[in-house]
């Protein structure tokens, strides 16, 4: 187990439960418009700096709608200039909905360049973590922290798992100093998936030992998905003690345990 990024104890079998299920013609349906949206998305990355942040915001909220999942957005709008965003990791479908929210480079762990359709994608926005090489660590954080000084958004997951939603994990310091180096703001964002009624639902969860296809088909054969994304009020990076401090505000700024781990 590394120490950045732990595997959370969530296990398909144990945690998640599928949502009623939706006919098999619209949920190829589903499937294929996420997918001509990916492409689309891979094929026009190259042009990334000259499209408006809007329209990715509107792509990446699409991609999401695609799979028939609606997407109800809240809270404080997020500022320009060095950012460094911070959520709770249930999904894969947390990357285009943190992307929704301000478009950023995603620190991602180094599997995810093998993603089918997604993996290209990433690869052009992303900065990667190796789970295996923690020597590594303090040059991820050295690029995140240029990137925040150059005006760009960065956006972590520092529970480094992802959990089903009903239990969470406790926030990883690191990437806090990279907001401390370049005295950027931290913008905590709080992600729920629930279904149309208002009951937790852990059909999206991506957790265990469950493969990327599986989830995505049990995403999109659901029916009644909602992801509530909450985006909570900015906290100064250069107003923190330490990067302690940082990191176990921004987790309780999300309602989750306050503890956090080397």
């Amino acid at each position: 187990m590394s120490v950045w990024l732990p595997s959370a104890p969530c296990t398909p079998g144990a945690c998640v439960e599928p949502a009623g299920s939706a006919a098999v013609p619209r949920a190829v349906l589903r499937l294929t418009a996420m997918v001509v949206l990916l492409l689309a998305g891979i094929t026009l990355s190259p042009f990334g700096r000259w499209i408006p942040a809007e329209l990715i915001r509107r792509w990446s909220r699409a991609t999401v709608r695609a799979a028939g999942v609606r997407v109800r957005i809240t809270g404080t709008a997020a500022p320009t200039g060095g950012l460094l965003l911070v959520a709770n990791h249930i999904s894969w479908l947390d990357i285009p909905l943190l992307a929704a929210v301000r478009p950023a480079r995603m620190l991602a762990k180094a599997e995810i360049r093998r993603w089918p359709v997604a993996g290209p994608l990433a690869a052009r926005a992303a900065l990667f973590i190796d789970r295996d090489r923690l020597r590594a660590l303090p040059g991820t954080v050295a690029r995140m922290a240029d990137t925040l000084r150059a005006g760009r958004a960065v956006a972590v997951f520092p529970e480094g798992s992802t959990w089903c939603g009903r239990a969470q994990g406790d926030f990883r310091r690191a990437a806090f100093q990279a907001a401390l180096d370049a005295g950027a703001a931290v913008q905590p964002v709080c992600i729920r998936y629930r279904l149309a009624g208002g009951a937790a639902s852990t059909a999206p969860a991506f957790v265990g030992d469950d493969s990327l296809l599986a989830s995505v088909w049990r995403v999109v054969s659901a029916r009644g998905l909602v992801a509530e994304v909450e985006v909570r009020p900015v906290l100064p990076g250069g107003g923190a003690v330490d990067r302690r401090a940082l990191a176990r505000a921004a987790q309780h700024s999300l309602g989750l345990r306050a503890a956090a781990h080397p």
